[in-house]
């Protein structure tokens, strides 16, 4: 069975939500009927927002989910994809006083898309160094989202940090995590003033190279939708799988 937005199979899409979930570290993930229910307090809205592992699920659900955020002392919260098999999801919680907020694109590709964007050099490390944070979380980031940002995605089970350097100071930096089949791209931070010369795409050419070695040919990706970045991943040879929002009270 095909997904018609962005033709990848059932088992594929169940594959790459399971994938996402586990890249940003959440301190706990429930399962329960069809869904994952991650709980986290940290800042990833994908850490801390249930998503159905197909789309199409079961607004049944939803009282379930409620009940568990609840007992973690957490705000419920749901991630859910705007396909056409899961409009009765959306109803449900429009109709519980929720409502859509940051809708994000997925994009998905190939790594060799990625690996072509750049033939320059950037450096590939298990663990972030001060000069990865200080770019993180530097000028024009919130500091302390960065530091909880980092927390998850260092828990991540299986992640790379990348850099573009320029001798102490990184002037970019990215995380690529690896799992089920997919390499997600998490992170994507440029300084200010370095932006548009070409260091994110050496940044993402390194990731793409990265994956390509460890057997992994395919790349997913969120962008919100305002971001001008959308404009590089389709030079990378990345297409919307499809889109979703957070939904929250």
């Amino acid at each position: 069975m095909i997904n018609s937005q962005c033709m990848l199979t059932v088992a594929e899409i169940e594959c790459l939500e399971r994938s996402i979930v586990a890249s940003v570290g959440p301190a706990k993930v429930v399962e329960i009927a069809g869904w994952l229910v991650p709980l986290d307090d940290g800042a990833i809205g994908r850490a801390k927002s249930a998503t159905p592992l197909v789309h199409q699920a079961d607004p049944g659900a939803i009282d379930d989910i409620e009940r568990i955020y609840r007992a973690a002392r957490l705000p419920p919260a749901f991630r859910i994809a705007e396909t056409e098999g899961l409009a009765p999801v959306r109803a449900a919680l429009a109709e519980r006083g929720y409502a859509p907020k940051n809708p994000t694109i997925m994009k998905v590709g190939a790594a060799e898309g990625l690996a072509a964007l750049s033939d320059a050099p950037a450096e590939l490390f298990d663990r972030p160094d001060a000069a990865w944070i200080a770019c993180f979380g530097g000028e024009g980031f919130d500091p302390e989202e960065a530091a909880q940002r980092m927390r998850n995605l260092t828990r991540s089970p299986d992640v790379l940090f990348a850099a573009v350097r320029d001798g102490e100071r990184a002037l970019a930096v990215g995380v690529v995590s690896f799992g089920g089949g997919w390499a997600g791209i998490h992170g994507m931070r440029t300084a200010p003033d370095q932006r548009r010369r070409g260091h994110a795409s050496r940044v993402l050419a390194a990731m793409g190279r990265a994956a390509a070695a460890r057997g992994i040919g395919r790349a997913v990706l969120q962008v919100l939708e305002p971001n001008p970045a959308r404009i590089l991943y389709r030079q990378a040879g990345f297409s919307q799988a499809w889109r979703y929002a957070y939904w929250s009270r």
